[in-house]
């Protein structure tokens, strides 16, 4: 990877981990037009820039990271169900990982909910994240494991399983934010704990890359969620439902014109 590359990947880290659009999708087509070889640092750096980016959550809730601790309990009993699924299900998912028809398809689906979403749970009283009790918070964490499928998107699922319980747009987006946190960082934690388990040593010059990608990606991330909470507070989903379904038609075009395209 060069600087190019790094600071193309961060830019669209930053943008898309927090939208209900996929970041993956994303991370696919600029990874295939920029020509970038899979490797293990590629496969490192798309996950360690996450890093920057749920920085930019605790930089912009800092407050409601120290208010309480039964903040901190409900957000583990949230990603539990993404620990033990993703335990059980590593081989499937690793399987599902190597297929960019599954992320277009995920796009394309994900994407027709989105449009219809608003009118599903127009009921919502709910509208502060603390208000959340373990089951509820126990409820969504279920709805993130969809984001296990790629394409599906970890903040769709995870925000429309909030509204189902009741949860405002913002209320479950923020919550949604929240949760990326742990389940993040334990994701980040595991690839790097495998990245050296496999006998890799981190250069300086790729320290360096791993540095700016997530500098930019926190300060692109830092942008993105204000706009997005705004956004979504007075518009609603439908503009990322057909985004997302653009996106999953661009995908299926480049896989039928014999473009080859990988998940990083």
């Amino acid at each position: 990877m060069n600087i190019f590359e790094v600071i193309v990947l961060a830019i669209i880290e930053g943008l898309t981990e927090f939208l209900p659009v996929s970041s993956t999708g994303h991370m696919i087509i600029a990874s295939s037009l920029m020509g970038i070889q899979t490797d293990n640092f590629v496969k490192l750096f798309t996950v360690a820039i996450q890093l920057g980016t749920i920085l930019s959550v605790v930089v912009l809730y800092w407050k409601r990271f120290f208010r309480s601790f039964d903040f901190y309990f409900k957000l583990f009993a949230a990603v539990i169900p993404a620990v033990v699924f993703g335990l059980l299900l590593k081989k499937q998912i690793e399987k599902l990982l190597e297929s960019p028809l599954t992320v277009a398809v995920s796009l394309l689906l994900g994407g027709i909910v989105l449009l219809f979403v608003d009118k599903w749970f127009k009921n919502a009283n709910v509208d502060d994240a603390d208000q959340i009790n373990y089951p509820t918070a126990i409820k969504i964490g279920f709805f993130q494991c969809l984001a296990m499928v790629p394409g599906v998107s970890r903040s769709a699922a995870s925000i429309i399983g909030g509204m189902t319980q009741k949860l405002t747009r913002k209320a479950a987006a923020e919550f949604s934010f929240f949760l990326a946190v742990p389940t993040m960082f334990g994701a980040t934690v595991k690839q790097i704990y495998d990245y050296y388990k496999d006998g890799n040593i981190i250069t300086p010059q790729e320290i360096n890359l791993l540095l700016i990608g997530n500098v930019i990606g926190f300060v692109v991330a830092l942008i993105a969620i204000k706009s997005f909470i705004d956004y979504l507070s007075k518009h609603g989903f439908r503009v990322f439902g057909i985004y997302r379904i653009i996106l999953g038609g661009i995908i299926i075009v480049l896989l039928l014109s014999g473009h080859s395209l990988k998940v990083i």
